[in-house]
């Protein structure tokens, strides 16, 4: 799915109503739904750019699980950096970051925050995954609000009913997408990533991921 911004009737696939849409050529990056008429977005406007945050420490194994599932999001040019946070790793977190291109922060969550490019940041805990299709609700939620949102836990993931529970506790389980000058607002009292979506009211949007599991 493709938007080249060309005026006409060419049909293709709303990722929005998952249906075929027309796009009506009147304003740029959104595209009209064929069947009710609503204005849908699935590209970010120029100009908005999402950068990605990861706070790790000793999490070789499950930055590169992170890292792999934005490659797609990264090729679309929806993620514009990858900015990691080591809060002083022994193991080879971050060679897997310098190696993968990712901006590499120290000093806490606060100095990643400063050192994104992105307009907006998702904040995710290492090991949590990114599910095929997840840039398509996070762009018209760019496009869109403000507030604060997180991501839903994929439909398609199985694990123990207590494994649930517990993962449900972690503020940043499902993620937190969040506007730069808010984030930098919260970690003037937060000390960690998790810290900053904590009892933080957001919106849940469609876009799913796969929570990280913690040993």
């Amino acid at each position: 799915m493709v938007f080249n911004g060309i005026d006409g009737t060419q049909p293709f696939d709303c990722a929005v109503h998952n249906q075929t849409a027309i796009f009506a050529g009147k304003r740029p990056n959104y595209v009209q739904s064929k069947c009710d008429g609503v204005w849908c977005g699935f590209r970010l406007r120029r100009g908005i750019m999402l950068s990605v945050l990861i706070e790790t420490r000793n999490d070789e194994e499950r930055l590169a699980r992170t890292l792999a599932s934005l490659i797609g999001a990264v090729v679309e040019g929806v993620v514009r950096d990858v900015v990691v946070c080591d809060l002083g790793s022994t193991d080879q977190t971050r060679y897997i970051a310098e190696h993968a291109g990712c901006h590499l922060a120290a000093g806490g969550i606060a100095a990643g925050i400063a050192a994104a490019k992105g307009d907006w940041l998702l904040v995710i805990e290492p090991g949590a995954r990114l599910v095929d299709g997840w840039t398509d609700a996070v762009a018209v939620h760019l496009n869109s609000s403000t507030m604060p949102a997180r991501l839903s836990r994929s439909r398609s993931e199985r694990i123990p009913f207590l494994a649930r529970v517990f993962s449900a506790n972690r503020p940043l389980a499902h993620g937190l997408i969040v506007t730069k000058r808010q984030a930098s607002s919260l970690a003037k009292h937060a000390r960690s990533a998790e810290a900053l979506a904590r009892g933080l009211a957001m919106k849940t949007l469609s876009a799913e991921i796969l929570p990280a599991r913690r040993e």
